[in-house]
């Protein structure tokens, strides 16, 4: 059993002690799910009573999430799906409604680093492919499910980051950065609009999370041409010195997802144990 599990199950413990589960009776969609931050949120909705729409493009990894959220009684729709492309997200809330016919909650947390390079150095594609994921991504995943939640509302969470918020100091990340600081401003925007429909729209900023994010992320070789004039001080994680944990994202996720945080909307959170402070 991983570390990641026995903290969801020690979670899971704490929480059934308040009853009823916080989620009981509600469907969730949550994008990029087979690992992360999305794998901690799947497994911590179906603890408190969520059934789950479940996507991301690793489909063996998404069948085991899968198993690990039936564990808890729930049901669930795994689909493979690239939220870049119109076609697959469109298809995917089809089914979603055709299994559920209603959405309560949507967590657009799939996301990738990309490339990192500097911009001289930085191709079209590869821009384009960050943007593509990260923000267009976003967009699809909002786009499609308001009409699945324009009648009895619900909460949308947006996964950005600290980088492009508070952080700048990155260098090779631009195009990562950049589609972060444009989700927070998105996820403002659809507040704003979708509020008449009773459905709110937060973003969450996590700083280093303990995922395996890095492993698909390519860093070119130029990065050593440029230097960044900054000395950080020792212990960048003030609170916890040491990297976040994903339940920690899910927690806040969940947080946002439920009734608790109704009057909530149009906010970013950060969650980073003040990493970003010293970084900023």
């Amino acid at each position: 059993m991983s570390n990641e599990f026995r903290e969801l199950n020690h979670t899971a413990a704490d929480s059934s002690l308040s009853a009823p589960k916080r989620l009981q009776g509600t469907t969730a969609l949550i994008t990029g799910a087979a690992s992360g931050i999305g794998r901690a949120t799947a497994i911590r909705f179906a603890q408190e009573g969520a059934d789950l729409v479940l996507l991301d493009l690793q489909s063996d990894a998404l069948a085991g999430v899968n198993a690990l959220a039936e564990h808890y009684g729930v049901r669930c729709l795994p689909i493979e799906t690239d939220i870049s492309c119109k076609e697959q997200v469109s298809t995917a809330f089809e089914q979603a409604h055709e299994a559920f016919g209603r959405l309560d909650s949507v967590f657009a947390n799939a996301g990738i680093n990309g490339v990192i390079t500097p911009i001289e150095h930085m191709e079209l594609t590869d821009w384009s492919q960050t943007i593509g994921t990260n923000l267009t991504g976003t967009f699809l995943t909002v786009k499609y499910a308001i009409p699945l939640m324009k009648e009895k509302g619900g909460s949308m969470i947006i996964t950005s980051s600290i980088n492009g918020n508070r952080v700048f100091s990155n260098i090779g990340f631009s195009a990562y950065s950049s589609s972060k600081a444009a989700e927070t401003a998105f996820a403002q925007m659809a507040a704003l609009e979708l509020a008449d429909y009773r459905i709110r729209v937060n973003a969450i900023c996590p700083g280093a999370i303990d995922t395996n994010i890095g492993q698909s992320t390519e860093k070119t070789p130029e990065l050593e041409e440029v230097t960044i004039p900054v000395e950080y001080p020792e212990g960048n994680h003030p609170l916890e010195k040491a990297p976040g944990s994903p339940v920690q994202v899910a927690n806040l996720a969940l947080f946002l997802a439920s009734d608790e945080s109704s009057h909530i909307t149009g906010t970013t959170v950060y969650i980073d144990g003040a990493e970003s402070l010293l970084r900023g």
